[in-house]
């Protein structure tokens, strides 16, 4: 049974940092892309950025240049480093991982199988 767990969400100003993280446990992690989604309260689940298990990456137009997504595989565990917050940002997070190893459409929910809790993250103006 695959689980991932986020953490890292929190309140912070416009122009802050924070660091977001996803634990996952029950399969071997680096054989897997993972993937960063946001879903803002009355908008849908969108993406926000994805990393493969071959270092392939990918981001939103909305947070290219903000945010940074890696993984550390010794860890099992990947990251979202989100710079220069702004009040659009604000949304619960989550990450995913999909059930196969090839994951080709990145940036569809669809495509990713596991998901986990959420981690709220608050920017104020």
């Amino acid at each position: 049974q695959v689980q991932l767990v986020e953490s890292g969400g929190g309140l912070v100003q416009t122009g802050g940092s924070l660091r977001l993280s996803c634990g996952a446990s029950g399969r071997t992690f680096n054989n897997y892309a993972m993937g960063w989604f946001r879903q803002a309260p009355g908008n849908e689940r969108e993406f926000v950025a994805a990393i493969t298990y071959s270092g392939s990456i990918y981001y939103a137009d909305s947070v290219k240049g903000r945010f940074t997504i890696s993984r550390d595989n010794a860890k099992n565990t990947v990251y979202l480093q989100m710079n220069s917050l702004k009040p659009q940002d604000t949304a619960v997070y989550y990450c995913a991982a999909p059930q196969r190893r090839t994951l080709i459409a990145v940036r569809i929910p669809a495509s990713y199988d596991y998901w986990g809790q959420g981690t709220q993250v608050t920017v104020s103006s």
